[in-house]
C-alpha cells in the first residue's frame, strides 16, 4: 500500500480505502481501479491523495465496523464544515443538535471497543478531522463515564468547536506542522481567542451549549496564563477528559508533515506526563478503543517480532503472544513471562492501521498447551471483572 498524491493518480490505480461523498453515499469501494472520471472526482472532492494497492497486494481485512466508521467520519467532516461556515457568517447553527446527536447515538453507547482507525490530514482539512476523531473519542469517554445525556452533548460540542480559530491562522504556519516559533505559537493562541468570540454569540441558542462554551473557554484559555481559569466540580473532569481525546488524536494522526505516534506510544506518552493528563481516564480510553488487539504484529523488547495471539483487555500490554524467532507462546500477564520478554510497540501499515497478520494466523495451529493457556487466560480476566 502506498499513498498517491491527487496530481499522481493514473487510471487503473486500486483503491485501498472507500471513497464516499457528502452524504456518506459509497463513490468507489475499495479495491476498484480509478478511471478518468474517477480521478477528477478525487480532484473535486478536495484530497490531497489517496491510498493505492501495489499490482499484486491483496486488500488487506477491514470489518463491517471499520468500514462504518470512515463513512460517518467523511459524513460528519462535512457536516461540521456547514456548521463553522454558519458561525463564520454569524448565522444560526441549526445544524449542530442533528450532528451531536448522531455521534452519540454511533459511539457515545458503545459496549464494545472499536478500531480507532485514522485518516489522513493536511494543512487544509486537519481542523475538521481532528475536531470530529477528538469528539468521537470524548462521546466513548464520557460513556465509560456515565455522563447524562445534556453532559455528553455539551462535551461533544465542544471538541468539534473550540479549533474553530484555527481558520484564522496562516497556512503558513500550518504547513510547519509542530516546528513551531514563540510568535507561530502566539498567533494560533490569538487565532483560537477569536473563534471563540464567534462562538459566544450562541450561549443561549441550546440548552448544552453554555457548558460547551465554559469548556471551549477553559480549554482555550488554559495555554494562556493571564487569562487561565481554574474549572471545579464537574467542568473539570470534562476539561481533563478533553485533553486526553485531545492528545491521544494529534499524536497518532497522520499528517503529511510527520510520521504519527503509534497508540502504545501515544498512551505512555500520556502516563508519563500525569500533571497534564488523567491517568484514570487514560486507562478508561483503553477500555474504548483497540490498542494491542488479536492478530497484531508487534516488536518485541528481544529485537524480533511476535503476533498477539489472545488480546488483554484488563491490560493491552500483557497479551498472550507468539514469539516468531522461536515460535514460543508466551503469555505477558504471567510475571515470569513479563520479566524475559515485554511488547514494545506495534507494527503499522501505511495507512496507520494496525497490521494484521492472518495470514501466519490461518498457517498457525493452536496445540493443546495454548488452549488450556487460552483458557486460562480468559478466565483469569472473567474472574477479576467479576471482582471489579
Amino acid at each position: 500500500m502506498k499513498f498517491v498524491k491527487t496530481d499522481d493518480l493514473v487510471p487503473g490505480m486500486r483503491l485501498a480505502k472507500p471513497i464516499y461523498n457528502r452524504n456518506g453515499v459509497l463513490l468507489y469501494d475499495r479495491n476498484s481501479a480509478l478511471s478518468a472520471p474517477g480521478i477528477n472526482s478525487v480532484k473535486n472532492f478536495g484530497l490531497i491523495g489517496v491510498y493505492i494497492l501495489e499490482p499484486a497486494e491483496p486488500l488487506p481485512p477491514m470489518t463491517r465496523e471499520d468500514l462504518d466508521f470512515e463513512q460517518h467520519q467523511t459524513i460528519y467532516m462535512f457536516q461540521l464544515r456547514e456548521c463553522l461556515d454558519l458561525i463564520l457568517k454569524r448565522k444560526p447553527l441549526d445544524p449542530l443538535p442533528s450532528l451531536v446527536e448522531d455521534i452519540l447515538m454511533h459511539y457515545g453507547e458503545l459496549d464494545h471497543r472499536v478500531n480507532f482507525n485514522q485518516n489522513l490530514r493536511s494543512s487544509e482539512d486537519f481542523m475538521y478531522k481532528h475536531a470530529i476523531s477528538t469528539a468521537i473519542l470524548a462521546a466513548m469517554l464520557s460513556n465509560r463515564l456515565g455522563f447524562e445525556r445534556e453532559e455528553q452533548m455539551a462535551l461533544v460540542t465542544a471538541a468539534l468547536l473550540y479549533d474553530i480559530g484555527y481558520r484564522y491562522v496562516p497556512h503558513t504556519i500550518l504547513e510547519k506542522g509542530t516546528d513551531l516559533e514563540q510568535g507561530d505559537k502566539d498567533l494560533i493562541q490569538q487565532s483560537l481567542e477569536k473563534g471563540l468570540n464567534f462562538l459566544g454569540t450562541y450561549q443561549h441558542d441550546f440548552d448544552f451549549f453554555p457548558q460547551a462554551y465554559s469548556l471551549m473557554a477553559t480549554y482555550i484559555f488554559s495555554n494562556n496564563p493571564q487569562k487561565a481559569i481554574k474549572p471545579d466540580g464537574h467542568l473539570a473532569l470534562m476539561f481533563r477528559l478533553l485533553k486526553v481525546a485531545d492528545c491521544f488524536d494529534q499524536l497518532t494522526a497522520m499528517n503529511l508533515g510527520h510520521e504519527p505516534e503509534s497508540e502504545i506510544m501515544a498512551m505512555l506518552h500520556m502516563k508519563r506526563n500525569p500533571k497534564d493528563y488523567s491517568i484514570q481516564i487514560v486507562n478508561l480510553l483503553a477500555e474504548c478503543i483497540h490498542i494491542v488487539p488479536q492478530a497484531a504484529n508487534i516488536d518485541l523488547s528481544t529485537g524480533d517480532k511476535g503476533i498477539v495471539l489472545v488480546e488483554n483487555p484488563k491490560d493491552y500490554l500483557h497479551p498472550v503472544i507468539l514469539r516468531l524467532s522461536d515460535n514460543t507462546i508466551y503469555d505477558l500477564s504471567n510475571p515470569d513471562d513479563a520479566s524475559r520478554i515485554q511488547i514494545r510497540d506495534i507494527m503499522k501499515t501505511m495507512d496507520n492501521r494496525i497490521h494484521i497478520d492472518e495470514e501466519a494466523l490461518k498457517h498457525f495451529v493452536p496445540d493443546e498447551r495454548l488452549k488450556a493457556l487460552t483458557q486460562k487466560f480468559l478466565e483469569k480476566l472473567a474472574l477479576s471483572k467479576k471482582q471489579a
